[in-house]
């Protein structure tokens, strides 16, 4: 399982596992004791968790919410210490603990009371979402990306390839254009 994997649906609390894409949205099912499944209509907004972000006041300006995951279960493991019943003061102290930069302005409170309780659901049922990736695994990611980009430009290759085998199919042609002229020489010839 990955964070690609997961979504979260503004309205709903909780996060849902992206099970696949229909003509009218997409299926999703409840990462919870119910599994209840149901479609992700256009009106809906979904939004994966891979491609969610926290604002920091750095040069980048955001950290991936991957990073920030991972950093927590490094720091708390199990136990955040966060609950609904929280107050502002202990969820800043939560987020400024594993991302010191994070940008006070424009990340609220109940920004930071969702990504305890995301963190708390994969913890769950995914942990090995949280485990940071090895850099055998990166390594690997690198190959497989250089085998693509090696695999793209096959198709040109291929295309000049085939221009080749067009040429000489032009030189034989024009042999062939030259033996009906050769023809009619003969039979002039004859006649």
């Amino acid at each position: 399982m990955e964070l690609r994997e997961v979504a979260a649906v503004s309205g709903r609390g909780g996060l849902f596992k992206i099970l696949k894409p229909t003509k009218n949205g997409v299926i999703l099912e409840a990462i919870d004791a119910s599994k209840k499944r149901f479609v992700a209509g256009a009106n809906e907004r979904v939004s994966i968790l891979n491609e969610i972000s926290i604002y920091t006041t750095d040069k980048e300006g955001s950290v991936a919410l991957e990073t920030i995951l991972q950093k927590i279960h490094a720091k708390y493991g199990a136990d955040t210490k966060i609950t609904t019943k929280s107050s502002d003061d202990e969820l800043g102290a939560f987020l400024a603990s594993v991302l010191p930069e994070y940008d006070r302005e424009k990340v609220y409170h109940s920004d930071i009371k969702k990504l305890a309780n995301w963190y708390t659901i994969l913890f769950a049922n995914f942990p090995e979402v949280l485990a940071p990736k090895k850099a055998d695994d990166k390594k690997a990611e690198k190959k497989e990306k250089e085998v693509v980009e090696e695999a793209a430009p096959a198709p040109a290759k291929k295309a000049a390839a085939k221009k080749e085998k067009a040429e000489p199919a032009a030189d034989k042609e024009a042999p062939a254009a030259k033996k009906p002229a050769a023809k009619k020489a003969a039979k002039a010839k004859g006649e």
